[in-house]
């Protein structure tokens, strides 16, 4: 007897992933999750002694300042979409060091209208579960990242990288910092 079988479900809706069009669709209707990182090294105490800001062209073609960031697929724990994002960002051998069970420094909340939140998407409104990561191997930028800079934590704090990042992100990566205690 030949046994029944269902079609396997599209393979971009299975995995989570959306067409521009559906995306587009989708992020005029609903808040998206995603979640955000700055890697930093860390000494031996776990004092955090560099961190690492990446150069991309954004989402408004522009070249700006940014932190490692992604969507948070359908059925993707949080752990598994850091732990992508990471990867995606900083290469296969950045090697981050994710605690057992992540909480986030902050909820970032990003609206598509400037003024609503410090943070700002004018794609979208936005959900963002933000994160401090170690980080202990080579970090090698890809994807949509053209390069990896790293800098001290008040370097990364100060006044001329928040210029440099676009919807608030230079608020979030100090937020970050101070919840590490790392500036001073």
């Amino acid at each position: 007897m030949a046994s029944l079988r269902t079609p396997d479900p599209d393979p971009d809706s299975a995995s989570g992933w959306l067409s521009d069009e559906e995306l587009a669709s989708v992020r005029r209707r609903l808040p998206i999750a995603y979640v955000e990182a700055i890697p930093v090294r860390t000494d031996g105490l776990g004092v955090v002694t560099e961190v690492g800001v990446l150069l991309r062209v954004s989402p408004s073609g522009s070249i700006a300042r940014t932190l490692v960031s992604g969507r948070v697929l359908y059925g993707e724990s949080i752990r598994t979409a850091l732990f992508r994002h990471l990867e995606k960002d900083l290469g296969p051998m950045a090697f981050p060091q994710l605690p057992t069970s992540p909480n986030p420094f902050t909820v970032a909340e990003y609206f598509p209208l400037p003024g609503a939140s410090v943070y700002t998407d004018e794609r979208q409104h936005a959900i963002s579960l933000a994160y401090v990561v170690p980080v202990t191997g080579t970090c090698e930028p890809r994807q949509d990242a053209l390069e990896l800079t790293w800098m001290s934590p008040m370097e990364a704090a100060s006044d001329a990288v928040a210029n440099e990042m676009e919807g608030g992100r230079g608020a979030l990566l100090r937020a970050g910092l101070a919840s590490v205690g790392a500036l001073h």
